[in-house]
């Protein structure tokens, strides 16, 4: 089973539920993390790293001797990565999303590919959590490709556990794509209501069962639950204000480590959920 832990804004405990489940749940599990543009699962998960790689993604190189300057390859690059200006063709690997379009469509077979830098994606083990994350090239703009990349890391068996980057836009549908279940985690504050909603909105138009988890549960106000309540997902996990709690988090350790009465909850929330995907999601 794959569950994917995301949340509509950032702050709201997604990675400290993430990393608590991995080291509560019995039997093997794996721990993907997809906030490629700043992965911190790694600093509580403390992993062996075994395996580090170089990842690129292809860009157009354009042969100017056998160009023609038909303009073909502008033509039909919807991201505007290349452009033909009198004599002079220009690329932006930047905006290039490597369709191979370009490439396919060239009369003259003057384009071909190269390979542009997108970060690092890094696997290792701790205690029987498979690790795997990846790393963007500072100056990056495009984080999808690398999350697709940790994505087919994704095995066969057990359990697999996505830490989603925060947010509703393309990475977080390209990590979340796919998956067994969406664990959205959130807090009852105006803030997490509103980007909750979006959240919500995103993961039905994805079509994938979700739950909730109420971060800080004991702040704020009930409008979160009274929302969750009339759009029929459920909660399936508070987890109050506590101060042993922030202070594990802030020397970097997981809470189950000095609560452990903790671990037998996350259990049960992995089986909350395996219960969820076998009726189909929702309770609405």
């Amino acid at each position: 089973m794959i569950i994917s832990i995301a949340s509509g804004k950032g702050g709201t405990g997604k990675t400290t539920v993430a990393t608590n489940i991995a080291v509560s749940v019995e039997g093997p599990v794996q721990l993907l993390d997809c906030d490629v543009e700043e992965p911190n699962a790694h600093l509580f998960l403390r992993p062996e790293i075994e395996e580090s790689r170089v990842v690129t993604t292809p860009v157009p190189k354009i042969d100017l001797d056998r160009c023609d300057r038909c303009r073909k390859c502008a033509q039909i690059c919807r991201f505007k990565a290349i452009a033909v200006a009198g004599d002079l063709v220009l690329t932006f690997p930047e905006l290039c999303h490597s369709c191979g379009g370009c490439m396919a469509i060239c009369p003259q077979g003057a384009i071909t590919e190269t390979g542009r830098e997108l970060g690092v994606v890094e696997t290792g083990a701790m205690n029987g959590v498979s690790f795997v994350h990846g790393r963007m090239r500072v100056g990056e703009a495009m984080s999808p490709p690398l999350i697709r990349l940790v994505r087919e890391r994704t095995w066969d068996r057990g359990l697999t556990l996505i830490d989603a980057p925060p947010g509703t836009s393309c990475p977080v549908i390209a990590a979340m794509k796919n998956t067994d279940f969406v664990l959205l985690v959130t807090e009852p504050t105006p803030f997490g209501l509103h980007d909750l909603k979006l959240a919500v909105e995103a993961v039905r138009t994805l079509g994938i069962p979700m739950g909730l988890v109420l971060n800080r549960s004991d702040l704020g106000d009930d409008k979160v639950k009274d929302y969750a309540q009339s759009e029929g997902v459920p909660i399936l996990m508070e987890i109050p204000f506590d101060r042993q709690i922030a202070e594990s988090y802030s020397r970097g350790e997981m809470f189950v480590q000095v609560l452990p009465e903790w671990r037998t909850r996350f259990r049960n929330l992995v089986e909350q959920i395996k219960t969820l995907v076998e009726k189909g999601g929702e309770t609405k």
